[in-house]
């Protein structure tokens, strides 16, 4: 098996030149991805434990202002506050990626927060994705499944986006009293998207089980996420053929041990990530090999990744993925010299208008996937003439408004596509009018946008 260095910096990393340190082999990737995560502390955002006080002194002071105008400001500022912090935590997700030498820690980060997918409804829920990740994502992106799984659903993120705050129990104290219901959307996604996958076999009557399992779990801003026994719906619940009973949360964390360990859910898994990472119809056999490893480790994703790896199909030079708008302009920050540290130094306008607007136009606004399912794989979605009109925009006017001095063209395009550099493009690079223009080919290029 040829293990190509380029190869592992685009598939499983974003892209050339790799940060110092990084490893191109499966060992050294899978060694560095045990050990600690070491860019959470020189790139921190916030988790629930600081976002709680602040979600709650806006809901004190909004009860206020319904008497006191005075108190409008207040809940202006504070609300500035939250989005400060949203900031804080945008910027520092793309200087991980760029800075990160741990490339395969940062990509799985954004597979599974795409796989539980979650997004903001209200300013005030702005730092709520970037916390179920800190939280819930990265702590257990090498553990086994079920307690990624559990930590996700638990979280107050997804609480919220769900609707599951909404759902009551018919029979349970609170549902005969108020006359509330069900609300099956977080019930709906543990089934189809988190875990089994889509047309898995399951019936309607399990995912009303599961809803009415899942009763009692809310959220609000004084206590984060809480079980309500008085919501809860009474009595057992059979979700796939099995019974669930017993008090609090300990049959709903059973629940999503075993869906963990379907083989439903490691076929749907192991394709997905074979997709994501490889190609978008993915070789039989590495989607097999995958789902054995789940299914032999009971979940563990560590092995999973390992049998990702050490898989021949996972080194074919075929690049026919199309680079998502984020891992496109992570990858053109890393190919232009822009570090972490220019990313937090950045304007607010510079910020707003090069990168957040940039990744708009490319159809990808951060953490705002237009729906649970996350943002398409497929690379029809991302190279069509308005995605391609927007990157090539970006391309040949970003870097100049981003950076005082551009690279030299050839010599960048040397070192971010590595064996990938065609000599067409290199030829056409190098006769172009301007360093805007000669950068521009470069990142606008089929060998860059490809992986």
């Amino acid at each position: 098996m040829t293990l190509d260095p380029t190869i592992a910096a685009f598939r499983f990393g974003y892209g050339l030149p790799v940060p110092q340190g990084a490893g191109a082999e499966p060992e050294a990737m899978l060694r560095a991805l045990r050990g600690p995560d070491t860019v959470r502390a020189r790139w921190p955002i916030v988790g629930m434990a600081e976002v709680l006080p602040l979600a709650d002194a806006i809901r004190r002071l909004k009860t206020r202002a319904k008497e006191d105008a005075a108190a409008l400001p207040l809940v202006a500022v504070a609300e500035a506050d939250i989005e400060a912090m949203a900031d804080a935590a945008r910027r520092a997700t793309l200087a991980r990626a760029i800075d990160n030498p741990d490339s395969l820690r940062e990509r799985l980060t954004a597979f599974w927060a795409d796989h539980f997918t979650t997004v903001p409804r209200q300013r005030v829920e702005a730092t709520l994705p970037y916390a179920l990740v800190e939280d819930a994502i990265r702590p257990n992106l090498t553990g086994n499944f079920a307690d990624l799984l559990t930590a996700v659903t638990l979280h107050p993120a997804m609480l919220t986006y769900l609707d599951q705050t909404q759902s009551v129990g018919p029979n349970s104290a609170t549902g005969l009293r108020k006359g509330e219901g069900l609300n099956e959307n977080l019930a709906r996604e543990l089934i189809e998207l988190h875990t089994l996958g889509v047309g898995a076999g399951y019936q309607q009557d399990d995912v009303r089980q599961m809803a009415e399992l899942l009763t009692g779990l809310g959220y609000n801003v004084r206590t984060g996420m809480f079980f309500d026994p008085k919501r809860a719906e009474p009595g057992a619940e059979v979700v796939l053929g099995q019974s669930y009973a017993g008090d609090g949360l300990t049959p709903i964390r059973a629940v999503l041990r075993d869906l963990s360990l379907r083989p439903e859910t490691a076929a749907h898994i192991a394709r997905k990530l074979a997709v994501h990472f490889v190609s978008d119809a993915p070789d039989a056999g590495l989607v097999a090999a995958l789902e054995a490893a789940w299914t032999t480790s009971g979940g563990n994703l560590d092995q999973v990744y390992e049998a990702l790896l050490r898989h021949p199909a996972a080194w074919a030079h075929e690049a026919d993925k199309a680079r998502q708008p984020f891992e496109f302009m992570v990858a053109a920050l890393r190919a232009l010299g822009i570090t972490g540290a220019d990313i937090g130094a950045l304007s607010a306008k510079q910020m707003k208008r090069q990168l957040m607007w940039g990744l708009r136009d490319m159809g990808q606004v951060m953490k705002e996937a237009r729906g649970p399912d996350g943002w398409a794989e497929a690379a029809e979605a991302w190279i069509t003439p308005q995605g391609l009109a927007a990157r090539i925009s970006w391309a040949m006017q970003a870097p100049s408004l981003l950076m005082a001095n551009l690279p030299e063209p050839l010599a960048m395009a040397r070192a971010a596509l590595g064996s990938r550099a065609g000599e067409r493009l290199l030829w056409a690079v190098a006769r172009a009018e301007s360093l805007r223009e000669g950068v521009g080919l470069v990142l606008a290029s089929a060998e860059f946008n490809r992986r």
